[in-house]
């Protein structure tokens, strides 16, 4: 009997090969370019739905658009249509078109934890204390809730928030952990206090380098003696005035996936470090060593490497700012369209602590690019929405991609940015397909 495989296995063991077995496509000895024969061009447009006008310029060793996303969907309280990747813990991410709202509410935010959530109930919030101490705190002490409410200033600010593996599943050699496409990213409306004034509040000693964090959420072995994650960031970013512990989402109570009663939100950076169900602050004279900061979870290799290398884990730096990217939420992948018809395109962008300086939409696999409209953020650390209408030249099987580019010159990288062991920081331009009809 012969043994079946999937496609993005056959890809990932051999994406050259996984062309030629499937499409026939051959490499031309002059270009080095990889160029589809009559019969290979035939085979892709039928698998696809429709002839494909550009492709004499798709790359090499791609899986089409249409191929490589899935929409298979699970349902969790207070969810809709996400995409389930582990059970235990729970972590899920939202399919691209369903993050087309500017705010992203509480149903389409995607879920990643590490252990698992208290056992609490909203009649037990306001009575919820958080313990700010550490080496570089000058007067450690309890804060209930309630009275974080009463005592500080309220903020409000839409803050995008996003995995550091989110984009993983595309890194070949494989990378270890949970294998994110595009969806492990979102944009509320936060409401709490700053963080800067809680730290002000207890005194900072001049020694202080890092602000750290401790949750109530339990290790999956059980063991009450191990947490299953305690990140922090600098002071730097820790007095930003849009870092916040908060108490709420959207104008609502914070839900219990995403940290209830209390959370950090330090936006721009990894989601690890906005810590959920939070009991603890701790002042650090030094980075902060608790579980997750060593070895190599959320770091990448201080220098390049080639992909499959054994990093030592004195050479793995801890990420700090994200890098840009931008999202397709409009149309969903995969859609008929009449060719009658303007098609508008829409989605986010987003830069880390930078901001994002121009979008550009491609339908010819990268060869040329259209400048969107793209609105600036309602407060920092927002992602920005653009849009751009769009026509296409003939009937046929299409790639929509998106390219944003940062206020510092970095521009997303159209293939897998460097490989690193974790599988970390993949902002590729995002892609969808479209089957243009008469």
């Amino acid at each position: 009997m012969m043994k079946k495989i999937g496609i993005h296995k056959l890809y990932s063991q051999n994406s050259t090969e996984a062309d030629r077995l499937l499409w026939g496509r051959e490499t031309d000895p002059v270009s080095r370019r990889g160029f589809l024969g009559n019969v290979g061009l035939i085979s892709m447009s039928t698998v696809l739905g429709g002839a494909i006008p550009f492709a004499k310029y798709m790359p090499q060793g791609l899986i089409p658009a249409a191929l490589a996303q899935s929409d298979t969907s699970f349902e969790i309280p207070g969810k809709e249509g996400l995409v389930i990747l582990n059970d235990r813990p729970i972590n899920a991410e939202t399919p691209a078109h369903l993050l087309d709202d500017n705010i992203t509410p509480a149903k389409h935010l995607f879920v990643r934890n590490n252990g698992i959530p208290p056992d609490i109930s909203e009649s037990d919030y306001e009575s919820w204390e958080l313990q700010i101490e550490g080496e570089s705190c000058s007067r450690p002490q309890k804060i209930q809730l309630k009275d974080l409410k009463t005592q500080f200033k309220h903020h409000t600010y839409q803050l995008q928030i996003e995995c550091g593996g989110n984009g993983r599943s595309e890194f070949y050699p494989p990378a270890r952990g949970n294998q994110w496409t595009t969806g492990a990213v979102g944009c509320p409306k936060w409401t709490g206090v700053r963080l800067l004034d809680v730290l002000n509040y207890v005194g900072i000693k001049n020694d202080a380098v890092y602000v750290a964090y401790e949750g109530a959420d339990k290790h999956l072995s059980g063991d009450p003696s191990k947490r299953p994650i305690s990140r922090g960031v600098p002071l730097r970013k820790a007095l930003e005035k849009e870092s916040l512990i908060v108490w709420s989402m959207n104008g609502e109570s914070l839900p219990l996936l995403h940290g209830a009663p209390l959370r950090m939100v330090c936006s721009g950076w990894p989601a690890s470090v906005s810590g959920k169900w939070l009991t603890k602050i701790l002042i650090r004279d030094r980075v902060h060593d608790g579980e997750k900061m060593g070895g190599k979870s959320y770091r990448v290799p201080c220098n390049p490497v080639a992909p499959g290398t054994d990093v030592d884990d004195a050479n793995m730096c801890i990420i700090e700012s994200m890098p840009v990217k931008s999202l397709i939420t409009f149309p969903k992948s995969g859609i008929n369209y009449s060719i009658n018809k303007h098609m508008e395109v829409r989605g986010h962008a987003w830069a880390g602590d930078a901001s994002v300086k121009d979008v550009y939409l491609s339908i010819n696999f990268g060869v040329t690019w259209q400048r969107t409209i793209l609105k600036k953020p309602v407060n920092r650390l927002a992602w920005q929405h653009w849009s751009l209408s769009i026509d296409f030249p003939k009937e046929g099987y299409y790639e929509i991609w998106a390219r944003a580019e940062d206020n510092n010159g970095q521009s997303q990288p159209v293939v897998l940015p460097g490989w690193n062991p974790r599988g970390y920081l993949n902002n590729a331009c995002h892609r969808i397909a479209v089957n243009i009809q008469a």
